[in-house]
């Protein structure tokens, strides 16, 4: 798995530019690269995966039978569509996958007096977790046992990093999929205590180092952010989401314009 952790990303969690070069940075990096050596027995990774029918419905996502609303792209860029992720899922049938990771750390109190490394063991624990996406997702792009839409892909470890593949796998809380309560509607299509991952009553997983998320397929599909929404957009969330918008509202805070 560790080829596959992004470093850069694992510099951004210590306050470090994805492109920082500094000494520091080096040695942060090296004395995590240590630390997994010595302790990769210590990290318990799980994953699933289920590849599901689905069809889009105007700004919802149709998934057996069940509606995953989903916001829309709301600051536009001159000549260009404001994207929502139902874009990517066909109104006539389509495929679409749930999936979940998670990373345990098994190192009892062997850091508890050590803040530095407790802390670098919890980074690559979060990074260990994306790496396991990382690569449940080539599985599934390649694999016709589990969709193989894809089956002759061969890109590199670099390529894959940089997301060269087609196909995107947007995460709960990610710009893309901001709303952390859609956790509980994917939970219940994909039981994520198999995955080892329980959920508090904001919707925050536990373990920490936790993924979970949507994967489509469509060559087009893309990340973006989300962004600023408005009144107007939050209430017609609320009503495809069922709840009042003062409940949807505490998990989209940093969405509310």
């Amino acid at each position: 798995m560790a080829p596959l952790i992004d470093w850069s990303y694992f510099l951004h969690a210590w306050g470090f530019s994805t492109c920082n070069d500094s000494m520091q940075a080096r040695e942060i990096i090296d004395d995590a690269k240590t630390m997994l050596a010595q302790t990769d027995n210590c990290y318990c990774t799980r994953a699933i995966f289920a590849l599901c029918d689905a069809k889009s419905d105007g700004d919802n996502i149709i998934v057996e039978g069940t509606t995953l609303p989903m916001l829309r792209q709301q600051h536009s860029t001159e000549g260009k569509y404001n994207l929502c992720l139902s874009d990517f899922v066909s109104p006539h049938g389509d495929k679409i996958g749930l999936f979940a990771t998670s990373v345990e750390e098994t190192f009892g109190n062997e850091f508890s007096n050590d803040e530095y490394r407790n802390l670098i063991a919890q980074t690559l624990a979060d990074r260990l977790a994306e790496a396991t996406a990382t690569l449940l997702h080539k599985k599934v792009r390649t694999d016709k046992g589990l969709w193989g839409y894809v089956p002759n892909e061969n890109l590199t470890t670099e390529e894959m990093l940089a997301e060269k593949n087609q196909g995107i796998r947007p995460a709960v809380g990610y710009p893309s999929l901001p709303d952390q309560s859609i956790i509980f509607t994917i939970d219940s299509l994909l039981n994520l205590s198999d995955a080892g991952i329980r959920l508090t009553p904001n919707g925050a997983m536990t373990p920490h180092a936790a993924v979970c998320g949507l994967m489509i397929a469509h060559p087009a599909a893309q990340y973006f952010a989300v962004g600023k929404i408005d009144s107007t957009q939050l209430c017609d969330y609320a009503i495809r989401r069922g709840v009042k918008p003062e409940e949807i509202e505490r998990f989209l805070t940093k969405n509310i314009g």
